[in-house]
């Protein structure tokens, strides 16, 4: 597994990301223990989380158990505030308030002294962003956190955000993690040239599209499998176009004589403005399957072929490709 920068922090951290949104929810505690001994064994280093994930910080717990038999330094550990937390009415957003509640209880469930990047997961409107940057600043100093990241906001509000910070002289934010894969290219049109123009590191989630660039969603007549069994996923990418490029996808990969799935997450990585994937399983089975990303090398016609299924524009792939 290769390493790479992370931005411009000079912080380096593997090639593929381990997102643990199954913690706790789609796998358990001794599956996850499992998945990350996995991880740790191809050379994975960088671990994704969220305190919302299954629901009431059980994903961050599972991962925190996982922490405390191995070595911490040698790990990057991200995790995410903004979601509710309780029905509490101030128990969500990006206040001061929450955020110096929120980050306790995850310091505590990851067993943890520090976070390497400490995510705003969403933008709250009804909290200026001086007042989530200035509380991520505090942070910082208390060293509690390391870097400041973002997901899910807008191009125009990360470039707000990273104006002010430069005017107030307080932490930027230095990652973004958008959603990206080969039905939902939105980010190449703002966030890409902002990150590339800025320096800042960009982790993509759900490269697999909750698992449409993958044979068993192939058929676009056929049942939907997986994740797209459940109604708040298959809302996300119903349109049938999508599952008839999943099909035109596949065969492709077969042409390849690589897996789909592979594929999907080597086609993310070759962005010269993504940093790295981030790859989630249930199973330890699925992780090799997702590492044999890193030994596909895309020529420029393969890349530019996947990228013609979905007509978006590209942005000079052959940067990154040898």
């Amino acid at each position: 597994m290769k390493s790479v920068s992370l931005g411009g922090t000079g912080l380096k951290v593997s090639e593929l990301c381990f997102g643990t949104m199954s913690f706790g929810s789609y796998s358990d505690a001794s599956t996850a223990k499992a998945m990350m001994a996995a991880c740790l064994d191809v050379g994975i280093n960088f671990f994704d989380c969220a305190n919302s994930y299954a629901g009431q910080g059980k994903a961050e717990a599972i991962l925190g158990e996982c922490l405390s038999d191995l070595d911490r330094q040698k790990l990057v550990i991200t995790t995410k505030v903004c979601r509710p937390m309780s029905p509490d009415m101030n128990g969500s957003g990006l206040s001061r308030r929450h955020i110096m509640l929120e980050v306790e209880n995850s310091l505590r469930r990851l067993r943890t002294d520090y976070i390497d990047v400490y995510f705003a997961h969403h933008y709250d409107p009804a909290t200026r962003p001086e007042e989530t940057l200035r509380a991520f600043e505090d942070l910082r100093r208390q060293g509690k956190i390391v870097y400041a990241g973002v997901s899910n906001w807008a191009a125009w509000r990360v470039a707000d955000a990273l104006g002010i910070s430069a005017r107030e002289g307080i932490v930027g934010f230095d990652v973004l993690q958008p959603m990206y894969n080969l039905v939902k290219r939105q980010a190449e049109d703002e966030l890409f040239p902002l990150a590339e123009a800025k320096k800042l590191a960009v982790m993509v989630f759900s490269p697999l599209a909750s698992g449409l660039l993958t044979r068993a969603n192939a058929d676009p007549d056929g049942p939907r499998q997986g994740r797209l069994a459940e109604a708040r996923y298959l809302k996300r990418y119903e349109d049938r176009h999508n599952f008839e490029v999943a099909r035109d996808f596949c065969v492709i990969a077969d042409e390849m004589g690589v897996d789909p799935a592979a594929l999907a997450v080597a086609w993310c990585a070759i962005h010269p403005a993504v940093t790295t994937p981030i790859i989630g399983a249930e199973t330890v089975a699925q992780i090799a399957g997702y590492v044999a990303a890193t030994e596909i090398s895309l020529t420029p016609e393969q890349r530019a072929r996947i990228s013609a299924l979905t007509e978006r524009p590209d942005y000079e792939i052959e940067r990154k490709i040898d």
